[in-house]
């Protein structure tokens, strides 16, 4: 059974949809995983510190660029701005895995319209995954962190295809709520390249009214069941404000029947 294209569409967009929920799910377990190792080094670098010989291998290590086993600057304030990127790491995240399932709608469109709108596609979604990617993928991490990163890095470029290709509507072809929009519109609006748009609209009127020709007396309201306008001029009158147009056939004859005479 083949489906429509739509359908193919919406399975190929879910599909990237759940694979960029597990990759930022493996981001955020790989930083919370670095963030403990970062910790644990700076603590064995204090103590180290702290019993200081004048061995030439202590001092280099002392002196390094980074703090040994971490993601750690040794500078000023080192710890602290290492400390403080993971945890935006972490909270951009979070971000992202919660627009990606939509939730709360509300907060994503007063706060971040560009994540939760569906006036705008996943290019700004696959270009913040890069750029976290790019974050973790700047620094000397572990294999877990790696592996998670990268995989992260190149769902983000294939969110920025799909936005490239879609564009704007990107989001509604891969909304769950859209197939029941889809089905409100299930009527064809062309038919050999003519809009019959406002010939679909009026079916509805014309049946309405046609329906109400045939309404009993007990159906119909106390006024419009005690007026009658008959056959005549009236009647015309009253059925051309309606909207009914009343023709008067065409008189002939057939063609078998005699010519009528002119002389009387």
């Amino acid at each position: 059974m083949m489906l429509p294209p739509r359908a193919y569409t919406f399975i190929g967009l879910n599909g990237l949809r759940i694979l960029s929920i597990i990759a930022l799910l493996l981001v955020f377990s790989s930083n919370i995983v670095t963030l403990v190792h970062d910790v644990q080094a700076v603590n064995r670098f204090q103590e180290g510190k702290a019993a200081t010989t004048t061995n030439a291998t202590a001092e280099d290590i002392l002196n390094a660029d980074y703090i040994v086993d971490s993601t750690v600057p040794n500078q000023p304030a080192g710890v602290f701005w290492a400390v403080v990127n993971r945890l935006l790491i972490i909270f951009q995240v979070i971000v992202l895995i919660l627009s990606e399932f939509g939730w709360p709608s509300a907060f994503f469109n007063r706060f971040f319209p560009i994540l939760g709108n569906k006036d705008f596609g996943l290019g700004p979604l696959g270009i913040v995954q890069c750029l976290l990617g790019a974050a973790v993928l700047s620094h000397h991490v572990d294999g877990f962190s790696l592996v998670a990163a990268f995989f992260l890095f190149s769902i983000g470029i294939l969110n920025i295809l799909c936005g490239l290709i879609f564009r704007e509507s990107a989001k509604s072809k891969r909304s769950i709520t859209s197939w029941r929009d889809h089905a409100k519109n299930a009527l064809p609006t062309h038919v050999a390249g003519v809009d019959i748009r406002p010939v679909a609209s009026a079916v509805p009127s014309f049946a309405s009214n046609v329906s109400s020709v045939f309404k009993s007396d007990s159906e119909k309201p106390p006024m419009e069941g005690k007026i009658g306008y008959g056959f005549g001029v009236q009647g015309e009158k009253a059925a051309g404000l309606r909207g009914y147009l009343i023709s008067k056939p065409i008189e002939s004859l057939p063609r078998y029947a005699p010519k009528r005479s002119s002389s009387g």
